[in-house]
């Protein structure tokens, strides 16, 4: 059978079967569960929590807390070490480095060949697939595919296991069929400096036929914009003709959508969104031009969703997925295949709709500000950054935003730090357009800002271009894996990044 036709076929078995759970949710999330506790009841985690004896996810919830990277962190350890059986079934060799807890710099999520092989690397070939479904005419795999990742160095644990950012052991265990179609080399993709990096990515990749690219927004915009210096184009698509598809993720686009389309002129592009992390890979987006994305329900986690007003209880309540309801946010629970059992990883989503189940990630349960009630989540953030510029003109490259605590002398109000790609026609404008757009997203709020009561109008620093690199790489944190904080609950970040300006 020639290449492509077997290529077509694949893809659309596996469209088949993504209709199938996008048709029966709940049924899908039950084999789901059921094969995970049956894989793992002989595991030490699965006898201590008499998993032989587990029926259903009521049981599940009632026998197993939730947990954090606090309660794993134990048997992590012991599995670095070498021992094996602790929390999944099969060897346990490779460990997602991220970033850390209050008691550690860094975190080591367990990675399985099952996450690599069932959840991992399928969420990519969805996302092609995908593609494919919504261009026909797509030629996609007969060009290159440029990935924008793997930014720490492997480091050897012990004799068979390692660590790494999830980028670069993905990168380090890609399928053949893949990897003879990536660029760049393997050399320069794990390279740790990312400024080094960027340029050796740049002069290798420009001359390749990219048809396609994968990686974070913001350190592809800085690969793409080398490019453009190197070459003396004005246009990407006057570098790379054929290119057709951009796969993000990590961060929201709706900051980066417009600066893309300033370099990618080529109405035709296509742009996918997929949210994963390095517990696992969660959703895609099933539709071009959508803001939301479709939770993939057959990859080997196990979801429950917890209401916010649940966290941080001794015993949180949980829904499990037929329970939710679209508008509301939750923090997510997973059970996955790599051992995880009831973890949060940190994340809020919101439904946008529970028939197929789509999702759009909100935030992180400790990434906010609500110093004075009003509850402002990174969603309510970037969709008034958005608003800001469409009414001035403006392009944001980077923010963050924190509180301002009320004293004798003023009330309380939230300050924003913002690096322009270009900036406003007026700063007090944008602040107003700015203040305006929150005031209609979040009635916390808009409720607190009503006649100047508990906050004043926001206060906003243009940054000079570069502050958050310079900003990022003093703390040792450039790299795909690593994001500036877009709102931090207390005044540690605004502060370090603006010492310099108003020093």
């Amino acid at each position: 059978m020639p290449l492509n036709a077997l290529f077509g076929y694949l893809i659309k078995k596996r469209l088949q079967q993504i209709e199938l759970f996008r048709d029966d949710a709940r049924m899908a999330q039950l084999e789901v569960f059921h094969s995970l506790v049956r894989m793992a009841r002989y595991t030490e985690w699965g006898r201590e929590h008499a998993f032989s004896t587990i029926r259903d996810p009521d049981d599940f919830r009632q026998r197993i807390a939730v947990q954090d990277y606090e309660h794993v962190k134990p048997y992590v350890a012991r599995l670095r070490k070498g021992e094996q059986n602790l929390l999944w079934p099969t060897d346990i060799k490779w460990f997602a480095k991220s970033s850390g807890t209050t008691s550690d710099r860094s975190k080591f999520i367990p990675v399985s060949r099952e996450a690599l092989e069932d959840c991992h690397y399928k969420g990519g070939k969805d996302l092609i697939a995908l593609h494919y479904q919504q261009r026909p005419d797509s030629k996609l795999y007969q060009g290159m595919s440029l990935v924008v990742g793997g930014s720490s160095t492997i480091e050897n644990v012990r004799n068979d296991a390692y660590s790494g950012d999830l980028s670069a052991i993905i990168i380090r265990n890609l399928p053949v069929w893949v990897e003879v179609k990536r660029t760049p080399v393997i050399e320069t993709a794990l390279m740790e400096n990312w400024e080094e990096k960027i340029e050796r990515m740049a002069r290798e990749t420009m001359r390749e036929d990219v048809r396609c690219i994968a990686g974070v927004p913001s350190w592809t915009l800085v690969l793409l914009r080398r490019i453009l210096d190197l070459t003396g184009k004005s246009d990407i698509t006057q570098v790379w003709p054929n290119l057709e598809l951009f796969m993000h993720g990590g961060v929201s686009f709706r900051p980066y959508r417009e600066q893309f389309q300033d370099l990618i002129r080529d109405p035709r592009m296509n742009y996918l969104e997929s949210y994963n992390a390095s517990e696992g890979f969660f959703a895609v987006q099933d539709r071009m031009g959508a803001d939301d994305m479709l939770l993939m329900l057959d990859y080997g986690i196990f979801y429950e969703f917890m209401p916010l007003e649940e966290i941080g209880r001794p015993a949180p309540r949980t829904l499990l997925l037929h329970e939710v309801e679209p508008g509301t946010s939750y923090a997510v629970v997973i059970s996955t295949n790599a051992g995880l059992w009831r973890y949060m990883p940190g994340d809020t989503v919101r439904f946008t709709s529970v028939k197929p189940y789509r999702i759009q990630v909100s935030g992180r349960t400790r990434s906010y500000i609500n110093a004075f009630g009003e509850e402002l989540i990174v969603d309510n953030a970037d969709r008034g950054i958005e608003a800001a510029c469409r009414a001035t003109g403006a392009v944001v490259r980077e923010y963050t935003a924190a509180p301002v605590y009320m004293d004798d002398e003023a009330r309380g109000a939230h300050e924003w730090a913002i690096e322009f790609e270009r900036a406003p026609d007026d700063l007090g404008r944008f602040t107003a357009a700015l203040d305006q757009a929150l005031r209609g997203l979040n009635s916390d709020y808009d409720a607190k800002r009503r006649g100047d009561m508990a906050l004043r109008v926001p206060l906003v620093h243009e940054l000079e271009d570069g502050t958050f690199h310079a900003w990022m790489r003093q703390r040792g944190k450039l790299g795909g894996q690593n994001k500036v904080p877009r709102l931090c609950n207390d005044r540690a970040v605004i502060e370090s990044i603006l010492a310099p300006v108003i020093a």
